[in-house]
C-alpha cells in the first residue's frame, strides 16, 4: 500500500479530510506526540481532536502491519513458485489480515498433518481422482487397490486405508478454501451461538460463574462482559465454551458445492463431513471465539480508558492545606498534615477506640496546621472516622472548621510501597505514606494518581484478563492526554507528573527536577534547553504544556507555545502595550483583529487558542471542586432500606452499568436497565466516573454483599 493509498483508505474509513490525514501521519512519522499535534498543529490536521488522532494512529498502525504481512505472504508464495496473477490480485485486494491468511493457508508450510502424511505415502493421485469426480465409488475403490504397499513407514495396508488417506487430502483442500472459510465465518457471526457449560465435576459446585454453567446466546448479541466472564471461568477451571453454527445448513451447502453427480459420492461425502467436523468447525469456532474475546477486550480497555480519564480530570480542591486520614481499626487512623504545596508538615496515628485521645489529636492537628479540608480515605472504617472527626471539630470555633471530605483511596497502598513513594517520602513509614497520598489526591487528583499504576486504581472491568500490552498502551495514552490537557507547573511538578508531559519521559523528567533543585527553580521556559540531553525536538514537544507561574516571561504561564511568542509580541505592539499589560487584559484582547495575523502556517484555530489564553492564562480545564454529600444516618449497608433516596458518587462505569459510592464502604450497582427511563446502549452516555448522582435503593443483599440502585426516578445529580 503506497502512502497515497494509505491516506485515501484512512480518510474514507474514518470520514476525515485526506489532506489532514496525510499531514497528521507525516507529523507522527516525524516524531511528534499526539498531544502536541492536537494542540499546536490544528492547521495541519484540519482541527482533528485527540480522539480522532488516536483512532488515526491506531488504524494506520493496523494497515501498515497488514501491508507488511501482505508482502511477506506474497514473497513466500512466489518463492514456492505458486504465485499467479489472480492470486496476487486477490491478496493485494484483501482488506483484512484474516483474508490474507485465508488466501495463504494452502501455501503455508504445514506441520505433519494427516493429509500431508497421505501425500508422502503417494496417495495424491488417488485424491485427485476423488476430487475431479470422474469415477464412482466402485471404480475408485478398485483404483485404491493399486496403492496398497508394504514398504516401511509409508506403507498402505489395504484399499480402505488408501481411500482414507485420499479423503484426508481432499478434506484439507476443502478446509483451505478461502471463499468457503469466509462464508462460514460470516454465517457464524450472523447465526452462531456462544455456548458455555460447567466442566465435569463443577456443575454442583457454587461459584461466581454459576450463571454460565448452562448458557447460550447468539454471537451477534452476547455482551462483552459476558465473554470476559466466561473466559475467566474457563481459566479458573469452571467452564468450557465454544461457538456453534447451523451445522445442517453448512453440511448441505458443502454437499451442494463439492459432491458432484458423477463423483464417488459416498467417499466425497465422508471427506466433506470430515472437513467440517475435524478441520473447519474447530478452526472457525476458535477464530470467532478469538474475535469475540478481542472485541470484548477492546471494549473493556475503552471503558477503562474513559473511566481513568474522568478520574484523572476530577475537580481539584486546589493549593490548600489538607489533613489526610487513612482509616484503620486495629492499626489506627494514619494522619498527615499536608501544606498547600504538598509538603508534609506533620504525621501521626490516632485510634478510634480511644475517642478522647482521637478528638484531641484531630483538634491539635487542625489548630497547628489550619487545613482547609480533612480528606478521609473511603476504605474500612471511613464513616466511623468521618463521624469521629466531625464530632471532634464541633468543639472548635465555627470559622476554624475544615470541610470533611471522603476521598477514594484506591491505589494508595500501592503507592505507599512504591519506589516513587520511597523517593518522595523516604523519612516516612509505609503506613503513613497512604495518608499523604489521600491528602494530595484531594488537592490535585491528576498530579497524585499519575504516580500509581492505573490498573491499581480499580476503575476497569476485567482489567487483569485483557491484553496487557494493549491496555498499558491505551492507559499511558490517556494519562499523557490528561496531563497535557491540564498543563504542568514546572516549578513544583513531581518527576512522575513531568514524565507524562509531551516529549519528556522518565529520564528527562528526573534531569529537569535535578536542574530545578540545583538552580532553585526555573525563571523561563528556555532554561529547559539547559537540561542535559533535552534537545530542540523535546523542547518543541514539551514547552507549551509546561507553566512557570511567576517567571520572567509573561507568556510562560500560559499555554501559548514559545514558537508563537513573536505573533503575540506583534499583537501587543499593535495595541501599544507591553506583553505583561496584554496578558489577562480582557478589553485589550477584545480589540485584537485576528485576520491581521493569519498566514498559511498560522490559521484561525491557533490564533483563537492564543486569544483565549491571553484572556485566561493557564486556565485549568477541570470543573470546580464540590465535595459529595452523604447522609449522616447511612454509614453501613445495614442502614440501607429499599426505596431510600440517596446522593452518591460514580466510582466505576462498566458495560453492564455503573457502581456508585453512597457512603457505606461498599459500592452499589445501577444496572444499565436502571440508568434512565429510556433504553441505554452505553452507560458512558449517561454517567461518568466522579459524577454526583441521586439514586434509589432497589435491593440490599447482605449475605451476597450486593446493593441494587436505580437512577430512573431520581435522575442525575
Amino acid at each position: 500500500m503506497t502512502d497515497s493509498s494509505l491516506v485515501r483508505t484512512l480518510a474514507r474509513e474514518l470520514a476525515l479530510p485526506p489532506d489532514g490525514v496525510g499531514r497528521a501521519l507525516s507529523l507522527f512519522d516525524a516524531g511528534n506526540t499526539l498531544p502536541f499535534v492536537a494542540r499546536y498543529r490544528k492547521e495541519a490536521t484540519g482541527g482533528m481532536d485527540e480522539v480522532q488522532l488516536r483512532d488515526l494512529q491506531d488504524r494506520a498502525r493496523y494497515l501498515r502491519g497488514l501491508e507488511e504481512r501482505r508482502e511477506a505472504v506474497l514473497a513466500s508464495i512466489q518463492e514456492q513458485g505458486h504465485l499467479t496473477s489472480e492470486l496476487e490480485k486477490a491478496i493485494r485486494q484483501a482488506t483484512t489480515r484474516q483474508e490474507v491468511e485465508d488466501l495463504y493457508l494452502p501455501y503455508r508450510p504445514k506441520r505433519k498433518t494427516r493429509g500431508k502424511m497421505a501425500e508422502d505415502r503417494g496417495l495424491a493421485p488417488l485424491a485427485e481422482l476423488l476430487w475431479n469426480g470422474d469415477v464412482g465409488d466402485g471404480a475408485l475403490r478398485r483404483e485404491a487397490r493399486g496403492y496398497v504397499s508394504a514398504q516401511g513407514e509409508d506403507s498402505v495396508a489395504d484399499a480402505e486405508e488408501a481411500l482414507h488417506g485420499a479423503r484426508d487430502i481432499v478434506a484439507e483442500r476443502i478446509a483451505d478454501d478461502a471463499g468457503l472459510r469466509k462464508w462460514i465465518r460470516n454465517l457464524l457471526r450472523k447465526e452462531g451461538m456462544v455456548r458455555s457449560r460447567a466442566k465435569r465435576g463443577k456443575r454442583d459446585e457454587p461459584s461466581k460463574f454459576q450463571d454460565y454453567y448452562d448458557f447460550s446466546e447468539p454471537v451477534g448479541r452476547v455482551a462483552s462482559h459476558r465473554i470476559l466472564a466466561i473466559r475467566r471461568g474457563e481459566s479458573e477451571g469452571f467452564l468450557s465454551w465454544t461457538v456453534q453454527g447451523p451445522e445442517e445448513e453448512i453440511l448441505a451447502a458443502l454437499d451442494r458445492s463439492y459432491v458432484a453427480p458423477r463423483q464417488a459420492r459416498e467417499q466425497m461425502r465422508q471427506a466433506v463431513q470430515d472437513a467440517w467436523k475435524r478441520l473447519l468447525a474447530p478452526s472457525l469456532s476458535g477464530e470467532i471465539q478469538a474475535e469475540l474475546v478481542e472485541a470484548a477486550e477492546e471494549e473493556a480497555i475503552r471503558i477503562f480508558g474513559e473511566n481513568l480519564e474522568e478520574l484523572l480530570l476530577a475537580p481539584p480542591a486546589g493549593r490548600e492545606p489538607v489533613l489526610g486520614l487513612d482509616p484503620g481499626l486495629r492499626t489506627g487512623v494514619k494522619a498527615a498534615a499536608v501544606t498547600a504545596s504538598g509538603g508534609v508538615a506533620a504525621t501521626g496515628t490516632l485510634f478510634l477506640h480511644q475517642p478522647d485521645a482521637f478528638a484531641n489529636g484531630v483538634r491539635a492537628l487542625v489548630r497547628d496546621h489550619h487545613p482547609r479540608f480533612v480528606a478521609v480515605g473511603n476504605g474500612t472504617a471511613s464513616r466511623e472516622t468521618e463521624e469521629a472527626v466531625r464530632a471532634a471539630l464541633e468543639e472548635l470555633p465555627r470559622d476554624a472548621h475544615p470541610d470533611v471530605v471522603l476521598v477514594s483511596e484506591a491505589g494508595a497502598s500501592v503507592y505507599s510501597a512504591s519506589e516513587t513513594a520511597r523517593e518522595e517520602l523516604p523519612e516516612l513509614d509505609v503506613s503513613l505514606r497512604g495518608a499523604v497520598s489521600i491528602a494530595r489526591r484531594l488537592q490535585d487528583p491528576l498530579a497524585e494518581l499519575v504516580k500509581i499504576d492505573p490498573k491499581a486504581i480499580g476503575v476497569g472491568q476485567y482489567q487483569h484478563d485483557v491484553n496487557q500490552t494493549r491496555l498499558k498502551e491505551r492507559l499511558d495514552q490517556v494519562v499523557e492526554i490528561c496531563v497535557n490537557r491540564v498543563g504542568v507547573e514546572l516549578g513544583t511538578a513531581s518527576p512522575s507528573l513531568l514524565s507524562h508531559v509531551s516529549g519528556i519521559g522518565p529520564t528527562l523528567a528526573r534531569r529537569i527536577v535535578e536542574l530545578r533543585e540545583e538552580r532553585g527553580g526555573f525563571r523561563t521556559r528556555n532554561e529547559l534547553l539547559d537540561v542535559p540531553r533535552l534537545g530542540k525536538k523535546a523542547f518543541q514537544q514539551a514547552a507549551g504544556f509546561l507553566r512557570i507561574r511567576n517567571g520572567d516571561h509573561p507568556l510562560d504561564r500560559t499555554a501559548v507555545h514559545p514558537e508563537r511568542y513573536p505573533v503575540v509580541e506583534a499583537m501587543a505592539r499593535d495595541l501599544g502595550l507591553s506583553l505583561a499589560d496584554l496578558v489577562e487584559n480582557h478589553d485589550a484582547v477584545a480589540r485584537i483583529r485576528l485576520e491581521r495575523y493569519e498566514t498559511e502556517e498560522l490559521g484561525r484555530p491557533t490564533l483563537e487558542d492564543i486569544v483565549e489564553e491571553l484572556r485566561r492564562p493557564g486556565r485549568d480545564p477541570r470543573e470546580g471542586f464540590e465535595p459529595p454529600a452523604f447522609r449522616d444516618d447511612v454509614r453501613t449497608p445495614e442502614d440501607l432500606e429499599e426505596g431510600m433516596r440517596l446522593e452518591g458518587v460514580v466510582t466505576n462505569v462498566v458495560a453492564f452499568g455503573a457502581f456508585v459510592d453512597v457512603g457505606v464502604h461498599q459500592d452499589g450497582l445501577v444496572h444499565i436497565s436502571q440508568l434512565a427511563q429510556h433504553f441505554v446502549k452505553d452507560p458512558a452516555d449517561i454517567v461518568r466516573v466522579g459524577q454526583r448522582v441521586k439514586v434509589t435503593v432497589l435491593s440490599v443483599d447482605l449475605d451476597r454483599g450486593r446493593i441494587g440502585l436505580s437512577m430512573k426516578e431520581a435522575g442525575k445529580g
